[in-house]
């Protein structure tokens, strides 16, 4: 930031404050560095800093090149001296283009000095016609603007119809004629979602956006845009060139006043809590300018000149019965062009007058100004469906509220957009009608709502108190019951032989309530008797079958090796696989070969031949590999099976047949289980059929993959991810059962 000449250096802002606070460097003289700075040359000076040819130069000298080896500054008379022989010779170096002097820069008129400082100017942009933010974060929007991220920032944008020139009043009010943003002859327009430039002499961020009226899709979402640049904005110029003024305008003007004081006033205090900013966003709305360009009628006011302008436009609102509450003021600009072009320097100076104007509106850095973006961006989202639109205003609420519908009285939901982000739940102000389809019938208890509270029950299989077997007794016995968490068991649906009456007409009161998408619904078939009873089997099963495998391995072994032939090797002495040496596992299964009695795993005992020599024949039996291969060789007559070893060999082949019987068996019984488990879904259970794979971790479901249901939501997981126990009361499941990941992290009871 700084060079001082004393010291001889380039100095940041915290070396220049803690060097020069030393009482012997406090009096030095620094510069600071402007655009385009050249650097003394590094090699005038001496070792203790001394000019080493001052008195042949006059002055100390400008560097011409930087050495980009040596990485240091040299003037034409150091780099001959140092650079002009040997290695050095051929050091890449970098040329200096001196700019203008100091002299020169001040000699320049204050208007030539805003012009070029407008020169690097380039737009940018920020969003696209479907409202998605183009910038990736605060910073990114700080680097795209090129200003300082502390520099105190307004907003200027612009509104008007297509084709009215918005982009060229925006290039020659701000930028001197410059195009900054594109404009264009073409029919099509050239604005096509929201612009933003960064004007570096009146530290404004310029931002054009698409005009009204256009041939556009996404018009809905494209007419919300306009409302949320105006939110941001501290001043709107509205364009328009048409000879009167129409009610288009002020028709747009006054819907989004009200659109403005409805939906975004509250939001913006949000933001201003939620993100924690130093500056408060203003809840009162920018101020405006209309521009009125016209060349054969007259300016507003110009047949009377005792009336004010703005005290027109305010009369036309009152007679469209529009009011532009939410905006600081309304300005009237016009302009009469005879001849081309048009004179802007009116508006420039309406505009200038309106910044300085910090009564209302204050400046505030660019990141604020993003983040008020990004929070109004990500809660005014979303398509916006044709068949709900009111087009009877420019911005009808259904732009800015839910666009969630109830599935049983088809009325709306009237919270703002993506509330349910903030787990706000939909709500409407219309009473629902009660489906048969949906039940959307809610229970609360009686006896507590006649004491001032409003307990939801639900009829379920048993009451809490209750074992899970107590409780399904009960339930064969008895029926189903309602608990209240205060009055405990207020109904059983059989508790006398004869007489029970409804539940509705004695213990409890019903209220209808609406059905949104996405929600639970109301099923009131809580009653998960067969459930548990599936449930409680298949744990005894598990059990036994647990605590049964090793000793049933066991078991198994030593029955095969009694019914096996004698050249077999017993099951005891295969701990590997006698080809792949790959060890047995205890869940692995050993396989003999036919023809020489070793183990095999099954990759290596895959293959089948009939072995006549052993007794295996003539159908296929299996072999391991190396078998197969010599099936031209015999066995010796000493190693054909004797009598006894006959008897073996039909024992062991009526052991294989009895196997594969039994597995036959257990496999079709498996089908029937599956039907039975359909039968005993709970009501709210995804289908079987209809998982395919994990809800959670998308896993497909496999044989291997068992899949599980959670008591909570109903939804298909695999062990991994619903593994969790507890208790869902909602669901008539009082004691801890399966809940995936996502229902054991809700607050409060399930």
């Amino acid at each position: 930031i700084f060079e001082c000449d004393e010291c001889g250096s380039l100095q940041c802002q915290r070396c220049e404050e803690e060097l020069h606070q030393q009482e012997r460097l406090r009096n030095h003289e620094r510069t600071r560095i402007k655009p385009g700075h050249v650097p003394y040359c590094d090699s005038c000076k001496g070792a203790n800093g001394n000019i080493m040819h001052a008195s042949m130069m006059g002055s100390r000298q400008r560097a011409a090149v930087r050495c980009q080896v040596c990485k240091i500054n040299l003037c034409v008379e150091c780099q001959k001296r140092t650079h002009a022989g040997g290695s050095k010779r051929k050091h890449p170096i970098t040329v200096y283009h001196a700019g203008k002097t100091q002299e020169e820069e001040e000699g320049m008129d204050e208007e030539t000095k805003r012009r070029k400082m407008a020169e690097k100017v380039v737009s940018f942009l920020l969003v696209d016609e479907t409202e998605e933010i183009q910038v990736r974060n605060e910073e990114d929007f700080i680097n795209k603007l090129d200003c300082n991220p502390d520099q105190h920032l307004k907003v200027v944008s612009i509104f008007g119809n297509t084709g009215d020139g918005k982009s060229h009043t925006l290039n020659h009010t701000f930028f001197y004629g410059r195009e900054v943003f594109k404009t264009s002859p073409a029919q099509e327009s050239c604005t096509v979602g929201v612009w933003a430039a960064y004007d570096p002499v009146r530290k404004v961020v310029v931002i054009d956006t698409e005009g009204l009226l256009g041939a556009t899709v996404n018009l809905s979402q494209r007419t919300r845009l306009l409302l949320k640049v105006l939110a941001i904005s501290d001043l709107v110029i509205y364009r328009t060139r048409a000879d009167r003024l129409h009610n288009d305008l002020f028709k747009f003007l006054g819907d989004a006043s009200e659109a403005y004081l409805k939906h975004f006033t509250k939001e913006l205090k949000a933001t201003t809590a939620r993100c924690g900013l130093d500056v408060p966003l203003s809840t009162l709305g920018p101020g405006v300018i209309i521009f009125h360009e016209t060349v054969y009628t007259k300016l507003l006011g110009s047949d009377h000149p005792s009336e004010v302008p703005e005290k027109l436009i305010q009369d036309r609102f009152r007679k469209l019965s529009c009011f532009p509450e939410a905006f600081s003021s309304i300005h009237y600009k016009g302009t009469r062009t005879y001849n081309p072009p048009t004179d802007f320097s009116g508006l420039r100076r309406a505009v200038e007058q309106q910044l300085e104007n910090n009564t209302t509106r204050s400046p505030r850095q660019p990141g604020v100004i993003y983040k008020a973006l990004k929070a109004l961006s990500d809660r005014f989202s979303g398509e916006i469906p044709d068949d709900q639109m009111a087009h009877s205003s420019f911005f009808p609420d259904e732009y800015f509220t839910c666009s969630s519908v109830c599935l049983s009285c088809g009325c709306g939901c009237k919270k703002s957009m993506n509330h349910a982000k903030e787990g706000v739940p939909h709500e409407s102000k219309s009473r629902c009608r009660y489906s048969h389809q949906y039940d959307n019938r809610v229970y609360t208890c009686k006896a507590c709502y006649e004491r001032g509270m409003e307990v939801s029950v639900v009829p379920k299989t048993s009451a809490s108190t209750d074992s899970p077997w107590l409780g399904l007794a009960k339930y064969a016995w008895s029926g189903y019951v309602i608990e209240c968490p205060n009055c405990g068991v207020v109904y059983r649906s059989r508790q006398y032989w004869f007489g029970n009456q409804d539940p509705v007409n004695t213990v409890v009161r019903t209220e209808i309530e609406h059905v949104w998408p996405g929600t639970d619904g109301f099923l009131k078939d809580n009653n998960n008797a067969a459930q548990r009873l599936l449930d409680g089997m298949n744990f005894m099963a598990q059990s036994v079958s647990e605590l049964s495998l090793g000793p049933t391995k066991a078991v198994t072994s030593w029955l095969t090796d009694q019914i096996a032939p004698s050249y077999w090797r017993p099951n005891s002495q295969i701990l590997s696989c006698n080809k792949c040496n790959t060890p047995f596992k205890d869940n692995d299964t050993k396989h003999h070969c036919r023809a020489c009695g070793e183990g095999f795993c099954d990759g290596c005992s895959s293959k089948t031949r009939p072995v006549p020599e052993r007794g295996w024949g003539p159908a296929p039996v299996r072999v391991c590999d190396n078998c197969y291969e010599n099936r031209g060789i015999q066995l010796d007559v000493a190693e054909l099976p004797t009598d006894e070893e006959g008897g073996t060999l039909i024992a062991r082949k009526v052991g294989e047949a009895v196997q594969n019987t039994l597995g036959a068996v257990v496999t079709a019984m498996d089908i029937p289980l599956g039907l039975v488990k359909d039968a005993a879904r709970p009501a709210y259970w995804v289908p079987d059929h209809e998982i395919l794979h994990c809800h959670n971790c998308r896993k497909e479901f496999s044989v291997k993959l068992s899949k599980h249901h959670c008591r909570a939501c109903g939804q298909g997981f695999c062990d991994e991810c619903s593994h969790e126990r507890r208790a869902v009361p909602s669901r008539g499941w009082d004691h801890p059962v399966r809940v995936c990941f996502n229902c054991n992290k809700k607050p409060g009871d399930l």
